[in-house]
């Protein structure tokens, strides 16, 4: 996103549809494998049901981050919203991590009480590219 006073960052569109995708694999794998055993059929369908939940709210919810001149609007919770003014914005960062030898960026948002965290995949963009973005938006003091 050029650097402007308001813009938005969603969740890319084929994340649901891979999401909803694992799941049914999940339930043929189950059926295929479980033989007739609950127990197996059980934890194949609870799982299957948790990818789906969580590939509904990238559909019903994709906006996790949007930006305006008066601050900040973030997801909060499972779909909800939640609007930070700037003057309640305290940091914006990427926090960079390695584990299991893979590199992993994470923007966090400080907003004093609250720390909200955005993955590239909830973003749909490099996390540092949106820093930016935010600190070029944000109005001077």
């Amino acid at each position: 996103m050029p650097a402007e006073s308001s813009g938005q960052w969603r969740v890319p569109a084929a994340l649901p549809v891979l999401k909803a995708t694992g799941a049914l694999a999940l339930v043929a794998l189950g059926l295929l494998l479980a033989e007739g055993d609950p127990v197996q059929l059980v934890l194949a369908g609870s799982a299957a049901a948790g990818l789906l939940g969580w590939a509904l709210r990238d559909v019903v919810a994709p906006v996790r981050l949007a930006v305006d001149p008066e601050g900040l609007t973030v997801i909060e919770g499972w779909a909800g919203r939640r609007r930070l003014p700037w003057a309640t914005v305290e940091s914006i960062t990427v926090e960079r991590r390695g584990r299991l030898g893979l590199a992993n960026e994470v923007l966090e948002i400080d907003a004093g009480e609250s720390l909200h965290l955005f993955g590239r995949s909830d973003l749909g963009a490099e996390p540092a590219e949106v820093a930016e973005a935010l600190h070029a938006a944000r109005p001077a003091d």
